[in-house]
């Protein structure tokens, strides 16, 4: 069976009108998961829809901000970013997950399954197509995602699962997760991984053969050595090839290491990749350059 199966169901979505501004409209939106999961209270999705004031059919970008170790902050730069796409006639939806332990703290320490969580994003990505296919002011024909840090992971997932996404916009993301945990210049890459580096590289090394089968028989008709192999963007990286892909990277980043990036890149087909001299926390700092090329990006996609 395909880890990220889902049957399309009737859904409410609950719209909270907030305070926008002259150019676009706001809402809070929520909606009933369709994934039980342990990381949304009473298994609620949230998220935020902005779209412009006036006009009508725009495209859509769906934004999954990453997964730090601290609060609401996270879904910043996906706020800026959802603002700047509606003043050019985007609409943006910001999916918003704050993973929190019975401690009530947030962030990627409170992660004990990463599979689970990695569904739960992507089942939700799929519900908010069906409820922009039925919006009159979408054109669900025009649909885009933009994962950022571990929020990429599910945007791959999507995209290869939901033909419906046309395009995907990956910020600081990379692949092969052995190399993206033992690698890392960063500690917290280790948080809550369940492997020593000697048993991760065992079982990493039934991956290029289970790669290979992937390619020839399907993902939901092979077995895993491990349930990380179907979080993995190199899993599904290749079956996004035949639509629009961009890369914005960190040149310096201290979280994904530069070859877990450069195998993402190949396997998405050597799309756009940009490198912006950053960390991985600081790259938003370099937030006009970021904000140029995902719009540049959007606007010759879509014909905007």
């Amino acid at each position: 069976m395909h880890p990220y199966e889902h049957a399309r169901k009737e859904a409410r979505f609950d719209l909270i009108p907030g305070e926008g501004s002259a150019r676009w409209l706001y809402d809070e939106v929520s909606f009933p998961s369709d994934k039980h999961n342990r990381y949304q209270e009473d298994d609620i999705a949230r998220a935020e829809y902005y779209r412009p004031t006036s006009g009508e059919r725009f495209p859509l970008v769906m934004l999954i901000h990453g997964l730090g170790v601290v609060d609401d902050r996270d879904v910043v730069p996906c706020r800026l970013l959802a603002r700047d796409m509606v003043r050019k006639g985007i609409a943006a939806m910001v999916f918003k997950l704050i993973p929190t332990g019975e401690d009530g703290q947030s962030g990627v320490t409170r992660i004990d399954n990463w599979l689970e969580l990695c569904q739960t994003v992507t089942i939700n990505i799929r519900q908010i197509m069906n409820w922009a296919e039925e919006r009159p002011e979408l054109d669900a024909s025009r649909i885009a995602i933009l994962g950022i840090s571990m929020g990429s992971n599910s945007a791959v997932a999507a995209m290869a699962v939901d033909h419906r996404v046309k395009a995907g916009i990956f910020i600081i993301a990379g692949g092969n997760m052995e190399l993206a945990i033992w690698q890392s210049r960063s500690a917290l890459a280790q948080v809550s991984h369940q492997c020593t580096r000697g048993k991760c590289h065992e079982i990493y090394s039934h991956y290029p053969q289970y790669l290979a089968d992937v390619a020839e028989k399907g993902v939901g008709n092979v077995t895993p050595a491990r349930d990380c192999f179907l979080f993995d963007s190199l899993t599904f990286a290749p079956q996004l090839r035949d639509r629009p892909l961009l890369m914005i990277n960190a040149d310096n980043d201290d979280f994904i290491p530069r070859e877990s990036t450069m195998q993402l890149w190949h396997a998405l087909g050597e799309p756009r990749l940009v490198w912006l001299p950053a960390q991985h926390t600081s790259i938003f700092r370099h937030y006009h350059a970021i904000r140029k090329e995902v719009i540049g990006f959007l606007e010759s996609t879509f014909n905007i």
